[in-house]
This record gives C-alpha cells, sequence and structure tokens, in this order.
C-alpha cells in the first residue's frame, strides 16, 4: 500500500510538473500530439471498432485526407465545422484532420432534433456539418428550418455501401470529397499561428441555466484531461475501453486525449450495451473503462453472470458513482481499482479520488496548483452567504456549498483557466467577482458539496436550472420553450426530481393550463416527444392552480422539487409519462407504489 502510494505520488508530480510548464502560447497543439505518435507508434493499435483495427499510422493518415481537402475547400484556422456522428473510427479521423488546419469542431449531441438541433448548429456559427448517414434522421427533423448557407457532408461508415439516395438534397458525399486526397502530413504552414491555447472543440453544455451552450474546448485542455488516468497508470500497453458517445468531453475529450497521450489503444463501442458491455472488455482485452454513474446502475441489473468477474481491467475511472452502489459494483466485477473524479466541461477545478474511498468525489489539489473552494450557499434564496464586509464565507467540515475555482486575473498564470462559452453572455454569468478580496474572479461550478475533517468531498446536489437525467445534463428553460409551445399551456415551470432507486433526477413541469379539466395525456406527450429528446421528456407532470415566483420574478422552485410527485403530499393533479400506454396518466396513490417499487419504469 505504501509503495502504491508512492507510485501514485509520482505520476501526480509528474503530470502536475508537465502542466504547469503548459502555456496557451505554445505552438504545440494536439495536431502535433499525433503526428508525433503516428511516427513513434505507426503500427500499433490507436482504435478498436468491432472487428476494425486502426493504427496509428493509418489513423494519422486519415486524418491528412480530412486535412488536405479541408485546406482546399478554404477553411482556415478559426473556422468552424460541426460533426454529428455515432462513435467509430472516422469521428476521431474527421476532427483530427481538421485540428491540423486549426478548424475548431463542433460536437453535436446525436439526440438532438428539430429546434434544438438547430440551435446548436446556430450557437456555434457553423458553415459546414459532416454529419454520419446513421444521423441522417435526426438531420431531417429541422425540415425546412435549417440553417441558412449551411454546406452538408455526409460520411458513410466504412465498408459500407454508399447510400447517396437518402443524402439530404444538395449534400456531399464525404468519401467522395475525401477520394483521392493526400495522407502525407500536410505542411506546418496551414496551422501557422495555431497555439495550444486555441479552441480545439465547441462542446455543448447545459451550464446551469438557459439553453445549451458551445463551451471552448483547447487544445491544451484537451492535452490537460488525460493526466487522470495517466496518473491511476494508464499506459501505453493499455487499452480503454469508450462506450460514452464521444461528442461528450468525458469519452470524447478524457479518454481520447489518455490514448493518445499515452500511445495506447481505444477501443470503441458505437452505443453503450448493458448487455454486450463485459464481452466488449473481454473481446478487446480492455485495461480501463471510463464510466458515469448512471451506466454502473445499468450494468448491475443485468443479470449475473459467471464471467463477470473475467476480465483485464486494472481499473475504471468516472464520475457520478453513487454511494448506494459503489462497493456493490466494485465487489461483483471484481474491479482493482475504482476512481473516480470531479470536473466539468467548461470548468477549471478538479478533485480526484485515487484511493477509492467509497462514495467521495475525491481531494482537492494543493492551493498553489489549483484554488478551489467550497462557499456558504442559500438555495432557497438563490444567493452567496456572506459576512459583515461583504466577502462570502468557506465552508466548515461538514457544511454544504457550492464549488468555485479561482480564475488567473495576472496574463501568463495557467493555473485555473477559464475558457468560457461562445457567448460573452453567458461567459460572464459563470464569474462569481470580489468572493474574497476586490476585483478577484471565481468560476461558479453550480455544483453543492461537502467536505469531511478529512479533506474527501462528497456531491450534495446541483444549483439552478439544470438537472442530470439518463447521463445527460437537461437545461429546464429549454424543456419549458418546448411544453410552452403547446396550445393552451400559459406557464411552465421545470425542475428535476428525485425517484428512489434512480440516478440523477427525473423531469417533472408544473403546468398552468387555460382549461385544467379538457388536459389530454396522450396529445401532450405526442408532442413533447415530437419536441423534445427522450432524456429531456419530463417523467412527471403536476398542473398548478396556483403559481408562485420569486422578488426577482423567477419560478418558485424549492418548494416544488421538495413536495415532488408524491399525492399524499400534492393536492393538485399528478400525471406520470407512461410510454407504453402512450399517454401521461393520473399519478394516483397505487401508481406512486409502482414508481417507487420500481414495477412501473421511469
Amino acid at each position: 500500500m505504501a509503495l502504491d502510494k508512492l507510485i501514485i505520488g509520482y505520476r501526480f508530480l509528474k503530470q502536475a510538473a508537465s502542466l504547469a510548464r503548459a502555456r496557451p502560447t505554445s505552438p504545440y497543439t494536439t495536431a502535433d500530439l499525433i503526428e508525433k505518435q503516428a511516427a513513434a507508434r505507426a503500427n500499433h493499435p490507436f482504435c478498436l471498432a468491432g472487428d476494425r483495427v486502426v493504427t496509428y499510422a493509418e489513423y494519422n493518415a486519415e486524418a491528412n485526407r480530412v486535412a488536405h481537402w479541408a485546406s482546399s475547400a478554404g477553411l482556415r484556422r478559426g473556422d468552424v465545422v460541426a460533426l454529428l456522428m455515432l462513435n467509430r473510427p472516422e469521428y476521431l479521423q474527421t476532427w483530427a484532420g481538421l485540428a491540423k488546419l486549426g478548424v475548431t469542431v463542433a460536437l453535436i449531441n446525436t439526440n438532438l432534433t428539430g429546434k434544438g438541433l438547430r440551435h446548436a448548429l446556430e450557437a456555434a456559427r457553423v458553415r459546414h456539418l459532416i454529419v454520419g448517414t446513421e444521423c441522417l434522421e435526426s438531420f431531417a427533423t429541422m425540415g425546412d428550418d435549417v440553417p441558412e448557407g449551411l454546406e452538408v457532408f455526409v460520411s458513410c461508415p466504412k465498408g459500407e455501401a454508399e447510400r447517396a439516395e437518402g443524402f439530404p438534397s444538395g449534400a456531399n458525399d464525404m468519401e467522395r470529397v475525401l477520394s483521392g486526397q493526400p495522407t502525407v502530413n500536410p505542411d506546418r504552414k496551414v496551422r501557422e499561428g495555431l497555439t495550444a491555447g486555441d479552441d480545439l472543440f465547441y462542446i455543448y453544455t447545459s451550464g446551469t441555466t438557459g439553453l445549451p451552450k458551445a463551451a471552448r474546448f483547447s487544445h491544451l485542455k484537451f492535452m490537460a484531461t488525460g493526466s487522470v488516468a495517466a496518473i491511476a497508470g494508464f499506459g501505453k500497453h493499455d487499452t480503454m475501453y469508450i462506450a460514452l458517445p464521444l461528442y461528450h468531453s468525458a469519452g470524447g475529450a478524457m479518454a481520447v486525449s489518455t490514448t493518445l497521450g499515452a500511445g495506447g489503444t481505444l477501443a470503441l463501442r458505437e452505443k453503450f450495451s448493458a448487455s454486450r458491455f463485459w464481452e466488449d472488455i473481454r473481446k478487446y482485452d480492455a485495461t480501463a473503462f471510463q464510466y458515469i454513474g448512471e451506466f454502473c446502475r445499468y450494468l448491475l441489473n443485468v443479470p449475473e453472470h459467471e464471467l463477470d468477474g473475467q476480465h483485464k481491467i486494472k481499473f475504471a475511472f468516472g464520475n457520478g458513482l453513487r454511494p448506494d452502489i459503489w462497493e456493490e459494483f466494485r465487489d461483483r466485477f471484481a474491479l482493482p481499482k475504482i476512481v473516480e473524479f470531479y470536473g466539468a466541461t467548461e470548468g477549471n477545478v478538479a478533485l480526484l479520488n485515487l484511493d477509492g474511498t467509497v462514495g467521495s468525489i475525491g481531494r482537492m489539489p494543493p492551493r498553489f496548483y489549483m484554488d478551489g473552494r467550497l462557499v456558504r450557499y442559500d438555495v432557497a434564496a438563490d444567493e452567496y452567504i456572506r459576512d459583515e464586509n461583504g466577502w462570502c464565507i468557506e465552508c466548515k467540515p461538514g457544511e454544504i456549498g457550492e464549488l468555485i475555482g479561482a480564475v488567473p486575473t495576472r496574463s501568463g498564470d495557467t493555473r485555473g483557466r477559464f475558457e468560457g462559452y461562445t457567448s460573452k453572455e453567458a461567459t460572464e454569468k459563470k464569474v462569481l467577482r470580489d468572493a474574497f478580496k476586490k476585483g478577484d474572479a471565481w468560476f461558479r461550478t453550480g455544483d453543492l458539496l461537502r467536505c469531511d475533517e478529512k479533506g474527501y468531498y462528497y456531491f450534495v446536489d446541483r444549483i439552478g436550472d439544470t438537472y442530470r437525467w439518463k447521463g445527460e445534463n437537461v437545461s429546464t428553460q429549454d424543456v419549458a420553450e418546448s411544453l410552452s409551445a403547446y396550445p393552451g399551456v400559459e406557464m411552465v415551470n421545470v425542475y428535476g426530481v428525485e425517484v428512489p432507486g434512480q440516478d440523477g433526477r427525473a423531469g417533472m413541469a408544473g403546468l398552468a393550463l387555460e382549461n385544467p379539466e379538457s388536459f389530454d395525456g396522450a396529445a401532450f406527450l405526442a408532442h413533447v416527444k415530437e419536441s423534445l429528446p427522450a432524456y429531456a421528456a419530463p417523467v412527471f407532470l403536476r398542473v398548478m392552480l396556483e403559481t408562485e415566483v420569486t422578488g426577482t420574478f423567477k419560478l418558485r422552485k424549492v418548494d416544488l422539487q421538495r413536495e415532488g410527485f408524491d399525492p399524499s403530499v400534492v393536492s393538485e393533479p399528478l400525471y406520470v409519462r407512461d410510454d407504453v400506454k402512450g399517454a401521461y396518466v393520473q399519478l394516483t396513490p397505487e401508481v406512486h407504489a409502482a414508481v417507487l417499487s420500481g414495477s412501473l419504469r421511469v
């Protein structure tokens, strides 16, 4: 055990020293990392997908085809291209090629449809979209509402017969435009002036309020995210299994960065499958995998199998593993180590649990390396608790508060760098100023945590207008706007409620209706399914006979969240989504009991 701590300590110091030397002004970017590994690890497998094996040399060569095409098409540093595709090697090759020109890639959530998809494209101000054939149905939901001037390129998976007849009108065949393009590294002049601080990705996040925002994700941040698994021991002979979507920072940035940085192998699955998960782990001889808490619970729900503990996994790392299933998950699947971490796509503070303390999201690094603090916050009043001098108050052990991260105010200081969003207004809303002294700045995580006497932190809840359900962050404003479009809806209040045995919070919407007696549960569900992705569709409805707002005209949610969906507590009509019946049905005491017991799945 002492030796393990020494090894982990050495890895941490090595990574910390490397990050301390990193500068946003450095000319060394992700493109250089890819080319370096392609030269050093040419014949080593970089990506495994199904029966496909893509070596580092092949990965780089395919990325080069994309780079040469993009250059000939006039794309340059600072341009933005959107990518809508499921997990497959072409996804990684496409953004890698664009990165070689300094082009920023907007990673689009494949669950988005209609207005949500249009908003994502407009938020990033894209003029080019590369879409996989497997996502053409999602693209079609925009109908004639496609952003003006958008040029569309369609990518087929390798080996799949071309299906040009199913392409959108005016779309280009990606394989055809890549045909004949050189596979050699493009001249470095094409990315002249590109630095590590420039945007590599736009990754969409709900933040704490409003519609999904495009978070800026630099080359520097991408290369730094691999440090978590590197500290845990991921190396060049290891294989990382990823079933998380590549449009998320978890799978698409952290896992890929880890693999590239180490020169290891990435095993991809198109979509997460609980029933095939361990079969894939054994097939690819995976030595590590990244999780989110929700899918750990899904894996536990699969019937036990005699091969459950037979694998080569050295550690699993991720976030959101709940304390109530932590030990069961670890023991059933014979996992030697679980490395839980805390962080956010746009965040500037991170925690890491390297010793497997059950339920903890980790410990805070030293302040000279990363300055994160827990401050008192009044959830009901939606404001910080300040002392007599107007300064924020740090929490004592055991107290619940919001985690904030120091943003550097001096040029050249890269610790706690907050890259923000494409929207300046959205970026400013995430910054807390004058917290402890005049002129300081802090990133607001929007997360409530508590810290024990030993320095271990534990996640408590989210602040504001975002909740997490089915592994996705849901914006209450986005849901409310969609529900408000339904005829007869006068006001909507959307919030998340806890459901026993479920991770995250289920969506619940309080509706003020013009005529509550004529509410049609089937028609309303049809509207919901047409306008929202499945994970964002409210599970519960409450027909509000009266509405309350705060002094700042924000709809009051604290009391509604506390009352939840219990008909013995709520006197107003309640409904639950029943996908089998195709309608929102009345939530009676009997139905409520069925939800709690799990016999009615939500």
